[in-house]
């Protein structure tokens, strides 16, 4: 029975599957998109892009429950907003995994290049290790998808406890003369305020959940105090580690210094580079390393899975090795041949995503729920607020927009 699904499952575990799906490689896109509003603009801004995410995951969930368990968001919005709806969130589902397994790519090249350049002194060009990787990963999603979760899981496990040695260890070397950094003032400066617009749709991207919650239901039936629980606690979980994040490195890293990494491209390498010129050694040097080359390592594996599900399911691919080869080049080869075009892409690839993301993830959403409740007035779980509420989630996510093609067309202030 639907209402019965896996009842063995605690709540537990749909937070970490919310709070494992948030927080990946994208995180290092943070500090350096918000490194021009800095730590007090930075906070207020992420908290802002947290409360619209979650709420419009929520009203995700609660169009979703009006359907049989296993509905996907195709089925859910062609019902509700019709099929010219449904194609618009297709494509842009479609660009937003495309774009993050480019930057993935990208970013992976980036860092295990760095690390070697570090641990073994010798230059190994990033395009040739971004390849490398993609071609490995690509060969475990041909042996199986199972194989892919699994390294997932052994990518997380370890990605934890490196992140828990070195941020504890960075969490008190913080420098609040840097962290307070305002102009020279020590205050929050009103200068830096401009600067949070440009920064706005990696923010976004960064709490992009949406597409657990299909599974989550599949797991939990149509029990809505754990899922909503599992998208509360989780989201925010991936919140206070964010901000963690951020007081860690603009407490170390002066906010001058994130000129030259933005300069240099942004990407992960230069961030990590930043980080082991603030005096660390050993242990504390070598869990930095692992766990930079684990978090890409984790989101890149997560991400391909989805795009590799997704294409398979679009194209009608079969499960046979011939069937998972040509769903696996589907996959791969367009981002990989961007890549090697244009292979310093990390931070652009994030950005462009949150601006499909803001399609999919924030504005859909809304839309469903409204029309959810005029179609379902009995239905089983309302979010909060009434027209509110999505209303909120609606112009937030055209603020984003507004804000995205701002930064293309130079229209904001950029820092670096």
């Amino acid at each position: 029975m639907e209402e019965n699904s896996n009842p063995k499952h605690s709540a537990f575990w749909g937070v970490m599957v919310i709070a494992g799906t948030v927080i990946g490689g994208g995180m290092f896109a943070l500090p350096v998109d918000l490194a021009g509003a800095w730590f007090f603009w930075a906070a207020f801004i992420l908290i802002i892009a947290w409360f619209s995410m979650l709420h419009s995951g929520l009203l995700l969930l609660e169009a979703n429950l009006n359907y049989p368990v296993g509905s996907s968001f195709n089925t859910i919005t062609k019902d509700l907003l019709g099929n010219t709806w449904n194609i618009v969130s297709g494509i842009t589902v479609a660009f937003v995994l495309y774009i993050l397994t480019y930057a993935y790519i990208s970013a992976n090249g980036a860092i295990i290049s760095e690390t070697i350049a570090i641990n073994m002194g010798s230059h190994v060009n990033p395009r040739i290790i971004g390849i490398c990787t993609a071609v490995f990963v690509a060969s475990v999603l041909w042996i199986s998808s199972l194989a892919a979760s699994r390294i997932t899981s052994l990518f997380l496990g370890i990605k934890i406890i490196a992140f828990v040695i070195v941020f504890g260890s960075f969490f008190f070397q913080v420098d609040y003369s840097i962290l307070r950094d305002a102009g020279g003032t020590g205050g929050i400066d009103a200068s830096y305020f401009p600067y949070i617009f440009m920064a706005m749709p990696v923010c976004l991207a960064s709490f992009g959940f949406h597409g657990n919650i299909p599974s989550l239901i599949i797991c939990y039936g149509k029990r809505k105090d754990k899922l909503i629980k599992s998208i509360v606690l989780g989201s925010l979980l991936a919140l206070v580690i964010y901000l963690f994040w951020l007081y860690c490195t603009m407490g170390n890293i002066t906010r001058e210094s994130f000129k030259e990494i933005i300069s240099s491209g942004g990407n992960v390498d230069s961030l990590v580079k930043s980080f082991l010129g603030t005096k660390q050694h050993g242990i504390i040097e070598f869990c930095l390393l692992v766990f930079s080359n684990l978090a890409v390592a984790s989101s890149f594996f997560g991400v391909t899975l989805g795009l590799f599900d997704y294409l398979a399911d679009l194209f009608k691919m079969d499960n046979s090795p011939s069937g998972r080869l040509k769903t696996v080049l589907l996959t791969f080869l367009p981002p990989a041949v961007l890549y090697l075009i244009f292979p310093n892409g990390f931070i652009y690839g994030i950005g462009g995503a949150g601006l499909c993301a803001t399609v999919w993830a924030v504005i859909i959403p809304a839309a469903l729920a409204l029309k959810a409740r005029k179609k379902f007035p009995d239905q089983m779980f309302t979010v909060w607020g009434g027209v509110l509420i999505p209303s909120i989630v609606i112009l937030f996510g055209v603020v984003v927009i507004l804000c995205w093609f701002g930064n293309v067309f130079h229209l904001l202030p950029r820092f670096g």
